[in-house]
């Protein structure tokens, strides 16, 4: 893609602010100034830097609960291949059984190898714990004895914001103008997700919330939907293992395949069973680029106009298509339209994605994304706002959504959209106006199935 693309820049704004927007909805503090300007750490990054000729490779292991990072973990320890790995594990609970399980299958054994096993408790490592983790690799970075560092996030994390940690400032004072970050002494190599073969078509297909599973710690005010932490997961890897094969049969692997395919047209694929695979395909890959990561996702190819299709997208029905209009849309039709049963909007859709306004408050900037059959419609602030300070361009207010999916009839998505937006000269009536909140409860209403 041509970096320059406009629109793909619109995109990637609209997409930093509605992150910057959730991320203050539950609460999570992404500030650098209050997590990394911390002397030790600053200290442990110039020790680092003194010791190593390169920045520590690291890999980080993403994926649902159950879907099986810990046992590729213990694989890769097990299969080191003489290289001396440093391992940070993180679960949610208070007692870590994720590490419990990695001593119990290699971690004490393999210390005689020079393995390093670092817990980190009480919290997510892309979240609360981010202090955390920013002081636990740039110490292991500091020893300077190890080759290679693996990261096993908590099932129920992003892998977006593990990445942002390496890449922001520490904002400390180090005789000259630079700024250091955790990238310079500990380089992103390879984000890896694991997909659970057996049960990814119930999970991304289910309306639950996290907090609706049973086992699942994910804070009370933590409103993640499964369908769209699985989606994210696997959009923002390089490598995508579909693990369980053995689970299904082989038209179900293959149209799982092509699904991921469609939601990260860019990552390596790979099936496994019980995550048995190639130490160099996860451990010294160097697959990661900072640039390439952000524009990653099918939703966003697809919105900046890039061409994904392959033979076997074409095969299983897999295709998008991009709808753009400047006409607000009505209100009450769009609710009407989200929520018809008879002929649902959605269906066959497996991602959808994107920025919208209504007419009943045109100032406000809406962000659309839908999963499965789970939907997430928030505000995320006014069109004005989405545009960086001192931008040198000016975000279009416009209806701009992207829609992949599995068999859709595509020209009647889009006339039903069509349907939705205001019309030449039209008003919206007093009784059809719907105040931020009402409009909120009534796109998020259940709705039927969407996808297949």
């Amino acid at each position: 893609l041509d970096p320059c693309d406009e629109s793909l820049r619109d995109a990637e704004r609209l997409a930093s602010s509605a992150l910057s927007s959730r991320a203050k909805r539950q609460k999570v503090d992404e500030s650098p100034a209050e997590v990394g300007a911390m002397p030790e750490v600053l200290q442990l990054v110039q020790q680092a830097r003194s010791r190593r000729d390169s920045p520590l490779p690291t890999t980080v292991l993403s994926g649902f609960l159950g879907a099986g990072k810990t046992t590729l973990l213990n694989r890769l320890l097990t299969n080191s291949q003489g290289l001396r790995l440093a391992v940070i594990v993180n679960d949610m609970a208070e007692v870590n059984i994720d590490a419990d399980l990695v001593r119990e299958d290699g971690g004490l054994e393999i210390s005689h190898t020079k393995e390093a096993l670092v817990e980190l408790s009480n919290g997510c490592i892309c979240c609360t714990l981010r202090a955390d983790l920013l002081k636990e690799v740039a110490n292991l970075a500091a020893r300077g004895q190890f080759d290679a560092l693996l990261i096993e996030s908590t099932g129920i994390s992003e892998p977006l914001p593990v990445a942002a940690t390496f890449a922001q400032s520490l904002l400390g004072d180090h005789g000259d103008t630079s700024e250091l970050t955790l990238n310079d002494v500990a380089s992103l190599d390879t984000m890896v997700t694991v997909v659970d073969a057996a049960a990814f078509t119930k999970d991304f297909n289910c309306e639950d919330l996290l907090n609706d599973r049973e086992g699942i710690e994910a804070g009370p005010e933590d409103g993640r939907k499964v369908a769209e932490l699985l989606a994210e997961q696997i959009e923002f890897a390089d490598v995508v293992i579909i693990n369980k094969q053995d689970l299904v049969d082989a038209e179900s692997i293959s149209i799982l395949e092509t699904a991921v395919r469609a939601l990260n047209p860019d990552a390596k694929i790979v099936r496994t069973t019980k995550c048995e695979l190639p130490l160099d395909v996860v451990v010294g890959a160097k697959r990661f680029d900072f640039t390439r990561a952000a524009r990653s996702a099918g939703w966003k190819r697809a919105l900046a106009g890039a061409d994904d299709h392959s033979p076997e997208t074409e095969t299983y029905g897999i295709t998008s298509r991009t709808f753009i209009s400047s006409q607000a849309f009505h209100p009450r039709r769009l609710v009407a339209a989200l929520n018809d049963r008879h002929q649902p909007l959605l269906q066959g859709v497996l991602r959808s994605k994107g920025f919208f306004f209504v007419a009943s408050h045109p100032e406000l900037a809406w962000k659309w994304s839908t999963a499965g059959r789970t939907r997430d419609f928030e505000t995320i602030g006014r069109w004005s706002e989405t545009t960086p300070q001192g931008g040198k361009h000016s975000l279009a207010q416009e209806q701009r959504l992207v829609f992949i999916g599995v068999g859709v009839a595509w020209d009647a998505l889009i006339a039903r959209l069509k349907e939705c937006v205001m019309g030449e000269g039209e008003r919206l009536e007093q009784a059809d106006g719907v105040d931020e909140d009402d409009l909120r409860a009534a796109l998020l209403i259940a709705h039927p199935a969407s996808s297949s």
